[in-house]
């Protein structure tokens, strides 16, 4: 029964897998790897009660912009905390072109894009809460520190997995944008 129970959730996992900007890695150890990303679409939001952030960012891609446009869940959903300001994104699918995006109907919903850059990665299971992400983030930055690679960016929280999936299934990162110049 046990086996059946785990064959299923591993299947409706695959099921729910969201589509993903692409990267290329260009260095990993065993803690870490540093990815390159090309500019990236978002659609985002800036708030101080984190609920607030992904309700209006989930109501943009469930239809509420000027076009009526349903929009597909994409991962994943990234945190910045600057102060007591967060800054949560959503990805735009890869499809869109600038100029193609539906446009937001709530004015503090914002279309942006990132810069292509070089981003430090670590992966981690288990619950997306702050508690979790700091002691990742702390790691990650011992780490890089220690290979000298200069952070240029606040940590980012990003969260691959809906709220259903169990916690050892689930996938997070904790992410720092950095100045990668192949210095190992």
């Amino acid at each position: 029964m046990i086996k059946y129970l785990l064959f299923i959730l591993l299947v409706v996992q695959d099921l729910m897998a969201y589509n993903e900007p692409p990267f290329k890695v260009v260095y990993q150890t065993d803690t870490y790897e540093i990815r390159f990303y090309e500019e990236r679409l978002v659609v985002q939001t800036q708030y101080t009660n984190q609920n607030n952030g992904f309700r209006k960012l989930f109501n943009y891609i469930s239809g509420n912009n000027k076009q009526s446009e349903k929009i597909a869940m994409t991962s994943p959903v990234n945190v910045t905390q600057i102060k007591n300001v967060y800054v949560m994104q959503f990805y735009l699918p890869n499809k869109y072109k600038p100029n193609e995006i539906p446009m937001p109907s709530d004015n503090s919903v914002k279309i942006s894009s990132i810069e292509p850059g070089y981003f430090a990665v670590i992966r981690y299971s288990g619950f997306s809460s702050d508690k979790n992400f700091y002691k990742y983030r702390e790691v990650l930055k011992s780490e890089l520190n220690t290979d000298d690679i200069e952070v240029i960016g606040p940590a980012i929280k990003a969260t691959y997995d809906g709220p259903f999936t169990l916690p050892n299934f689930r996938r997070n990162e904790a992410i720092y944008q950095v100045d990668w110049k192949n210095p190992l």
